[in-house]
């Protein structure tokens, strides 16, 4: 079996120390994900950071700038599984450049407050991540 591919990704919020509200993107494919929502972001290219290739990626997904904050480590190693081939790493992030428009492989972007999480058809490997990023806002119980 084949060395998992790691791809990156942002929660990109309003705050990143009292997040109100989270950036949710609706994919356009693959057709098998098409109309299902995720974090932007994508795979690191040879010679790149995860930082690196995350902030290049929402520049070309969302053209936006962002201030990275804290990584919102997950259950394998740090990265969160999202199949037997994908492994992802997701940082909380800030746009400090730019108004995000659905530029590339997304067709509707929005904003979602704590209780809304649940209003969008995530994809499942995603769904841990929503779960953990719940207590990320200051209304969790």
């Amino acid at each position: 079996m084949a060395a998992p591919i790691l791809v990156v990704a942002a929660a990109l919020v309003d705050d990143l120390d009292r997040p109100a509200r989270l950036l949710a993107a609706r994919r356009t494919r693959p057709e098998a994900l098409a109309g299902r929502w995720e974090f932007p972001g994508g795979k690191v290219d040879p010679g790149e950071s995860p930082p690196e290739a995350l902030h290049r990626e929402l520049r070309e997904e969302l053209g936006v700038a962002v201030r990275l904050g804290r990584e919102v480590v997950g259950p394998d190693d740090g990265c969160w599984p999202l199949t037997d081939r994908y492994r992802m790493r997701l940082w909380l992030g800030r746009i400090t450049e730019g108004r995000p428009e659905p530029l590339e492989d997304h067709d509707v972007l929005r904003w979602l407050t704590r209780a809304e999480l649940g209003d969008v058809d995530w994809i499942e490997g995603d769904l841990p991540i929503v779960a953990a990023l719940r207590g990320y806002f200051p209304d969790s119980p």
